[in-house]
Order: structure tokens, then C-alpha cells, then sequence
């Protein structure tokens, strides 16, 4: 299977290594691959008794194919341990007969983002060897809050790579500030910046796309790459999850194999449904994949109207993985809609105006296989409550956002198929909110907020989540987004 970048009209293809170490192409496009590969009504019915590594195994042999199936079944079998996930890697849960659970937060930072950030930096690091790579990686991420942490701990003393965060300083919860800036590891750092996630991420293309940059970081042995599911290193072990769940869900009855689902993902980078398309496309039985935004909700408008316009105002929510204006990954999606050429219209369009607008055919195409819907903060504890209080099931506010457009979704189509719901982070990385959700009371901290929230419902913190201030700070600098390039530097230079 060979890469290209999504705006590049050349015949320009490389090894899927290559395209996990670069994280970006050099025309500031994403790479995708030629082709979307296939999976048969009998394939998965072939792993329904496999182990999640197994699973993992066999998709990313169909992705990654200069890595061999012995390279990628270590690795995963690795990454998804029992050490790493206790409760298993992606375990399903049904909520109320309609809605399923897809548990993507029982690794060791409690988020989604460890699904793929815990064999992402082992791919990378063979990624290296297969290139000949002999300078140091230098992992550059900007958060929103989940994937931080996720890579931080994911990428933590590995040999020839750093890694460095930033993040909104204002921007993400107590909790994942907290994660962030008690970090271990001798090859990490952490900056908080004053402004939102567009500002961080903004800035870190900017770092990406700067050739000066480039060669000060070259003379100092080092090259950029990116654990921001803008790689496909990141995106690819995504769409595993979605094959693992469907088949969870036939081998525990609750649907019979070839029945159709519908797929809910909390959107606002994209890369987690972009994932569940590419499983769509490769031919598991999804119907309709439903984008659920907070208030934040540009990609509602997108799906609805074929307008994609970042110039709105930015709401700071409960949900704050979420608060995000520039959803970087829907130029894939573009790519496979519209082609290399006019994707990078759009993306220059958007850099320009802020905006740009899909022709007819596309938008068509898009709600071919895509339906949208928000979640005001009411609707977000809302929904909290209500699958709490009915139905005994304790989510976090991401994925409330995501229960409330499902129910929204089943409400309004009519629609008799089970929706698989991505539940993206465990409900005490946002006890605060939660909390207040259930009882309509809050704490005078987010840390009080995890011992209010356990004893109110019964339920345990998990481990990777207590005793946080007791942890040394190692890194609670914040500093201008214009100061994110000689930040770089500096620590390269470490």
C-alpha cells in the first residue's frame, strides 16, 4: 500500500513508514492511502474469537503493508496488555437497548487518545529503522486536552524521540491540565500558550510548514513529526476499534453479522469518525455516521449546508476536546469526496477567508453517508442525567454530547438500528461537570470534584486519575503563541 498527500496531483507515492515518520507532506497536506483496502463478510466473521491485538493486527496489515504481520501483531500485542488496559482495550457497553457504549478510556490516561497513542509510538519507532532515520524525532502536538497526555505517556523515554505539548493554558480541564504539567519522562516538555486549541494547532502547522525551521532543527539533529491524528500513524489503529466493536456487539448477540449499525462520534478534530468512514468504506456493515458537536458546532453546519465557516464565535464548554474551529481531518475526507486538486482549493480558500463551500454533488456525497447534530451545555448534562438516572450508566461529558445527538438522530429518522456510541474519556476526567450534571452542585475544585462524584454514584476513580496534586509540577509554564517556534528550539537544544 503506498501514500499521497491529500493536495498533491503528482504521482508522487511512499511506503506507509515514511508517511508515519514525515506526519505531514511537504505541500501541508495529509497522507492517505492510494487505495482504501477491503473487509469481507467473512473476514469478520474470522475475527469475532480473535483478542483486540489480533484484530488490531490483521487491519493494519492491510494499511501497513512494508511493516510485516509479525512486526504489527508484536507491537499491538504490546500496546493493548492487559498492564496498559485492565478492562480490556475497547469494551462495549449497552446503555438503554438502542445506544451501545464503545469504551475507548480504559488505558492509562483515561481518553480515547490511548487507543492509538499506545501503539503509534512503537510504529514510529520502527518507522525509523525501516527509513534509515538517523537524527532524533522531535514530536510536536497540539492539544485540546486528551491527546497531550495520551502522547506524552505514550512516547515517554523512548530512544530518538522527543516530544513537546502544547496546549490552551486556559483551555482544557483541571484534571488534564494537572496530567500534563506532572509529565514523567527524560524526553518530554509541556507549555501551556494563552489562547485557544486553533491557536495551538495553528501554530504548530505553521512550525511544520517552516523551512527555516526545518534546517535549524536538522543542524541540531533533529526532524519534526506529528502523534496529532493530521498522521496516519495516529489515525490508522482508529479504525480498528470500529471493526473490534462490531464484531463485540454479534459475538454478545446484540446484532446478527451483516446487520447494519450506526456509528455517533463526539467530532471535533474529525479523525475519530474520519476512522469509522474508512471502516465504512472498507465494507463493515455502517449505514449512517452520526457527527455530534458541542456548541463549537462548525461541523454541523458543514454536513447540513456545505459551508464550512471557521469565522463564528469560539465557545469555551464543558466538553473542551471538543472546542475546536478548524477540524483539521475533514480534508481527508474532502480528498476521497472531491479529489487531491480541488481539496487544495478548499484548504487554500480556508486559510485565506476562514471559509469555503462544497459544490452540490459533493455536499450530496457527504450526506450520503453522514448526518449531524449539537448538544448545547443543558442538552450535554441533560443527557448525563438522564443515562445515569435511567438506566444507571455514568458518562462524561464528550460523550453526552454524543448520547444527546444519537437520541436526537433515533428520535427524528425513526431509525430501528443500534448506534454504536464512541465514548471518548471516563466520566472523572471531567468530574467537575458531571458532578454538577447529576446534582446540580459543584465543588470548589476539580480534584474535590472526583471524591464527590465517586461518592454520589458509587463508583471508583481510576487509578491513573488520583492523588494528581501529589505529583511534582514539572511544567507549568505558559507562554504567546508567537513564542512557539523559539520554544521549539530551546528545547531541542536541551
Amino acid at each position: 500500500m503506498k501514500y499521497k498527500s491529500t493536495r498533491s496531483t503528482d504521482d508522487v507515492l511512499i511506503d506507509s513508514a515514511v508517511a508515519i515518520k514525515n506526519g505531514l507532506a511537504p505541500d501541508g497536506g495529509l497522507y492517505m492511502p492510494q487505495t482504501v483496502p477491503s473487509i469481507t463478510k467473512e473476514e469478520i466473521e474470522s475475527l469475532l474469537e480473535c483478542s483486540y491485538a489480533e484484530r488490531a493486527a490483521y487491519i493494519f496489515s492491510k494499511y501497513l503493508t512494508d511493516y510485516s504481520i509479525n512486526e504489527v501483531l508484536s507491537d499491538s500485542t504490546e500496546a493493548y496488555s492487559k498492564k496498559r488496559f485492565p478492562k480490556g482495550a475497547a469494551p462495549i457497553h449497552d446503555i438503554d437497548g438502542k445506544v451501545t457504549a464503545l469504551e475507548l478510556w480504559h488505558g492509562p490516561t483515561c481518553a480515547f487518545k490511548d487507543m492509538a497513542l499506545q501503539i503509534m509510538p512503537r510504529l514510529l519507532s520502527r518507522a525509523l529503522v525501516k527509513t534509515g532515520e538517523k537524527r532524533t524525532a522531535l514530536i510536536l502536538v497540539a492539544t485540546s486536552g486528551d491527546t497531550g497526555k495520551a502522547a506524552l505517556e505514550g512516547y515517554r523515554d523512548i530512544p530518538q524521540i522527543k516530544i513537546k505539548v502544547f496546549y490552551p493554558i486556559d483551555g482544557v480541564s483541571r484534571v488534564q491540565k494537572l496530567q500534563m504539567q506532572t509529565q514523567e519522562g527524560n524526553n518530554v516538555d509541556v507549555v501551556g500558550i494563552y489562547g485557544n486549541f486553533d491557536d495551538a494547532q495553528s501554530g504548530v502547522k505553521r512550525i511544520f510548514g517552516d523551512a527555516a525551521m526545518a534546517d535549524a532543527l536538522d543542524k541540531e539533529g533533529a526532524f519534526l513529526s506529528s502523534a496529532n491524528s493530521i498522521n496516519w500513524g495516529r489515525l490508522v489503529p482508529q479504525i480498528v476499534y470500529y471493526v473490534s466493536a462490531y464484531c463485540d456487539m454479534v459475538a454478545s448477540g446484540q446484532i446478527s453479522l451483516g446487520e447494519r449499525i450506526d456509528v455517533c462520534v463526539p467530532t471535533g478534530n474529525f479523525g475519530n469518525i474520519f476512522a469509522a468512514y474508512l471502516a465504512k468504506r472498507m465494507g463493515l456493515p455502517i449505514e449512517k455516521l452520526i457527527c455530534a458537536s458541542n456548541r463549537n458546532n462548525v461541523l454541523t453546519d458543514f454536513i447540513r449546508t456545505g459551508t464550512y465557516d471557521r469565522n463564528r464565535t469560539f465557545h469555551t464548554t464543558s466538553s473542551p476536546s471538543m472546542d475546536i474551529l478548524i477540524s483539521s481531518n475533514l480534508e481527508r475526507l474532502l480528498y476521497l469526496i472531491a479529489g487531491s486538486e480541488k481539496t487544495a482549493l478548499y484548504m487554500e480558500e480556508l486559510a485565506k477567508t476562514g471559509k469555503y463551500t462544497v459544490s452540490q454533488e459533493e455536499l450530496a456525497a457527504i450526506q450520503e453517508s453522514f448526518t449531524a447534530y449539537f448538544a448545547t451545555e443543558e442538552e450535554c448534562f441533560a443527557s448525563i442525567k438522564q443515562a445515569f438516572n435511567e438506566n444507571g450508566y455514568l458518562m462524561d461529558t464528550h460523550t453526552a454530547v454524543g448520547y444527546h445527538a444519537a437520541s436526537a438522530y433515533i428520535k427524528e429518522t425513526g431509525a430501528a438500528r443500534r448506534v454504536l456510541l464512541a465514548s471518548t474519556a471516563s466520566p472523572y476526567k471531567f468530574a467537575y461537570s458531571v458532578l454538577e450534571a447529576l446534582s446540580g452542585k459543584t465543588e470548589k475544585g476539580e480534584l474535590e470534584a472526583l471524591d464527590a462524584l465517586s461518592a454520589l454514584t458509587g463508583t471508583e476513580i481510576p487509578a491513573p486519575l488520583s492523588h494528581l496534586d501529589e505529583k511534582e509540577l514539572r511544567f507549568p509554564s505558559a507562554i504567546e503563541k508567537e513564542e512557539m517556534p523559539k520554544s521549539v528550539i530551546d528545547f531541542v537544544k536541551r
